[in-house]
């Protein structure tokens, strides 16, 4: 017996490295794509205009020596060992790091967040909730708590990071691409470069050409060729890897003395400022570092740290070291080209190794993309940006999702960048702008999570700010003296986001308040009687709502306008959670609105900011089910709710979705002559009546047959199954937001002009359930706010 259990738990020890060792592989295409192309341009951009390689070797030495020594210290030391282990339930990013805080220290932006929020799983990870074991943590919590000043500079903290990413969306795929084809320059014949006045000629065009064929594919989705990101990025860290290796043993084998510290004081002695404003070129050996953290979510800690540690960091290495051993020994400079990359290749393998860096590059950018889009979604989900159109490409990988509008955009400004810049300094030095931005910000928002999220020693965060900080900020003002060449680029592309996230943002809040502060009371609609004073037609009306508690003022406008409303109203709020994920079981709160014969239903939607919202039929029906499990368990379990979740009017009861409440209420739509009958020992059927007129399906719930429900909920099951037969209608909003009378300038241009334009060319609300237009109706207020 014991043999046996000892070899199942082996069996199973190698299943899990096994798929340890699968999300390492597959990493590499995902996550280390931008990191591992980095080498195509890092010395071409260091020496292309503030220092000079010469005979001594001393620059060549130097700048190796900041590559090795910057490569440990931020991607292997900071993020491997301590930045992927601040992660929100398994993902990571900007915005994780945020969410963590906000839980923390609950100073959440979103303005619809309830107490039962604070109950989800994912929520009460990791303590949260206990005051921090440090005096100062303890005021560092109240403070942000009480300041509303503190709380917005956090939130624009972590939006400069999400900009700066999507400007390093735009910059990455032109420079990876840009000094890929870069190679085309040695790997053509002698004769056809002389007969070239300009080169760029034919590396500009075709560099567009691939760029446009990247974004146009966007459509597509990645799940089909996706199987070929991780061998071709390991085929490139393989490739380069051998040919520093090569160049290393052929060319200098003494060139590991370079690693040594002292080689950067040689470096910074002989160049002096030059150096210093060289940083902005050696930085770019990093680009794509954030992205072991951002893309945390797709795989685990251990398989990203085993890829990098055991064989991006390595290649990296054996690449810089190969180039810096070719270039120490070849010091006549006929061209610019002659630092590059290129140059360290065989002749003979330049062509091969051309093709495979253009496809390296291409799946880098590819990466990049698909992250820039996950990361607007985030903001999109927390109302930081405006409603975009998101298509999710793949039924069967989280993750891989695509969107129009900014996929549009990315290619139009990644090729102003390719045709307006045509080198990859300057290329560089936006692109490396971007880059510290972000790692500046994560480094900022690290040293909060150590104190108020591990609840660790304030002199551990400083000492974590200062080191970190301290390289980075060097490498930040060395690329802020390239403002003037290129490095405007990424700061121009920050604001311009930063103030649409801003606009909108602000709107929304105002909106909301708005709506809080004219809600109807619960006492005017119990004044209606159970006919509410109007018609009731058969149906479902769900009444699109951001309000939690409280009767929306667009309800009493509907009323008073029109004669008639459905027999059954739900008013619906789908609302955005800071959590990554919600789960299937804690997904819906649903509550009675007045007595129980009014059919009057309040039901909260949650999701978490990477969570896939469903489409219209499948959410019709896991709304319609969960409902009718509420009725189910409320006459079960009348005294079952917990009303300590509730500050409001309404009792809200936890309820799953359809697959996760196996036990409890199950809805089938079938048509009339296709409806199997279950177990008559195990389950009952409640059956709509036979319709009047021809319908294309029937409607039953079958409900479990032990403990029996009352007979008021059994009619309430009733009725909720006819109103669900006879379809469902949408009543959504319409809003015109105006600023009050007295308004500040600057108030009334960002609210009626900016927000109102980003309103009118968002999506709506309820765009991510694919509201069918035939069964939309839409009642128009203008909010004064």
């Amino acid at each position: 017996m014991d043999l046996e259990t000892g070899v199942c738990q082996n069996y199973a020890k190698k299943e899990s490295w096994r798929t340890v060792l699968i999300l390492a592989y597959q990493s590499l295409g995902v996550v280390y794509g931008d990191l591992s192309t980095s080498p195509l341009y890092v010395y071409k951009s260091t020496f292309e205009e503030d220092i000079q390689h010469s005979e001594t070797n001393e620059e060549i030495y130097g700048v190796l020596s900041f590559v090795f020594w910057t490569l440990t210290l931020v991607p292997l030391l900071k993020y491997v060992f301590i930045v992927l282990r601040a992660d929100d339930n398994g993902e990571g990013g900007t915005f994780a790091l945020y969410s963590l805080l906000c839980r923390h220290a609950r100073v959440n932006s979103l303005p619809n967040c309830q107490l039962a929020d604070e109950e989800l799983i994912e929520y009460k990870k990791d303590s949260i909730g206990l005051a921090p074991q440090s005096s100062f943590g303890s005021s560092l919590k109240s403070s942000l708590e009480k300041h509303r000043v503190l709380q917005r500079f956090l939130l624009v903290l972590a939006l400069i990071g999400t900009c700066m990413v999507i400007g390093d969306g735009i910059l990455t795929p032109a420079i990876s691409v840009f000094s890929a084809v870069s190679g085309l320059e040695l790997s053509m014949s002698k004769e056809h470069h002389k007969c070239s006045t300009n080169f760029a000629d034919v590396e500009v065009p075709v560099a567009c050409i691939i760029l446009i064929g990247l974004f146009a594919l966007q459509h597509y989705g990645t799940h089909r060729v996706g199987f070929l990101f991780a061998p071709v990025v390991l085929v490139w860290l393989l490739c380069i890897s051998a040919i520093g290796l090569y160049n290393i043993t052929h060319w200098n084998p003494h060139v590991y003395q370079a690693l040594s510290p002292y080689y950067m004081y040689k470096f910074f002695r002989k160049t002096q400022r030059g150096g210093w404003m060289s940083l902005g070129g050696i930085l770019l050996c990093i680009t794509g570092s954030e992205a072991m953290f951002a893309d945390l979510g797709h795989f685990s800690q251990l398989s990203i740290k085993i890829a990098f540690t055991f064989l991006v960091y390595p290649s990296l290495i054996l690449a810089y070291m190969g180039q810096a051993a070719y270039l120490s020994q070849h010091h006549i400079i006929e061209s610019d080209y002659r630092i590059g990359f290129y140059v360290s290749v065989p002749e003979k393998l330049r062509w091969p190794v051309l093709v495979i860096a253009i496809l390296a590059a291409v799946v880098g950018s590819q990466a990049i993309i698909t992250g820039t889009f996950s990361i607007i979604k985030q903001c999109s989900s927390l109302g930081c940006f405006p409603r975009v159109k998101i298509i999710h490409t793949s039924s069967k990988i989280h993750g891989q999702i695509y969107i129009p509008e900014i996929n549009w955009l990315l290619m139009v400004l990644c090729l102003a960048v390719t045709v307006g810049f045509r080198d990859t300094r300057r290329m560089g030095n936006a692109s490396g702008l971007a880059v510290i931005t972000v790692m500046l910000v994560t480094t900022c928002l690290m040293s909060l999570v150590i104190v108020l999220c591990w609840q660790k020693s304030v002199f551990l965060a400083i000492g974590f700010v200062f080191f970190f900080g301290t390289i980075e900020a060097l490498y930040f003002t060395a690329s802020l003296t390239k403002f003037l060449e290129g490095a405007w680029v990424p700061i121009a592309l920050a604001f311009i986001f930063l103030i649409i996230m801003c606009v909108w943002h602000y709107g929304t809040l105002k909106k909301y308040e708005f709506d809080v502060q004219n809600k109807v009371s619960i006492n005017w609609l119990l004044s209606l009687g159970p006919s509410l004073g109007i018609v009731r037609v058969r149906g479902i009306g769900l009444v699109h709502t951001e309000l939690v508690s409280g009767i929306p003022a667009i309800f009493s406008h509907f009323v008073t306008n029109l004669p008639a409303f459905h027999q059954v109203l739900v008013f619906l709020c789908i609302k955005s959670v800071p959590v990554p994920h919600v789960k299937p079981e804690e997904r819906f709160l649903i509550g009675h609105i007045g007595p129980r014969e009014y059919r009057l239903y309040r039901c909260i939607v949650r999701y978490g900011y990477r969570d896939v919202h469903k489409d219209d039929m499948e959410f019709e029906k896991d709304l319609v089910c969960s409902i009718a499990e509420f009725i189910r368990s409320e006459s079960v379990a009348p005294g079952s709710v917990n009303e300590d979740l509730v500050k409001d009017d309404d009792k809200m009861t936890v309820v799953g979705t359809c697959s996760s409440h196996t036990e409890g209420v199950q809805m089938r739509e079938d048509d009339a002559d296709k409806i199997e009958a279950a177990g008559p020992s195990e389950l009952k059927e409640i059956w709509s009546p036979p319709p009047v007129i021809k319908l294309r399906k029937r409607v039953r719930f079958i409900v479990p047959k032990s403990p029996e429900i009352d007979t008021g909920a059994r009619e309430e099951l009733q009725e909720l199954m006819e109103a669900r037969e006879a379809g469902i209608a949408y009543i959504l909003g319409h809003s015109y937001v105006k600023a009050k009378q007295g308004s500040s300038l600057i108030k009334k241009l960002v609210i009626n002009y900016g927000y109102e334009f980003l309103r009118r060319n968002s999506r709506l609300s309820t765009y991510a359930l694919s509201v069918p237009h035939a069964s939309t109706l839409e009642v128009g207020m203008i909010y004064h706010v």
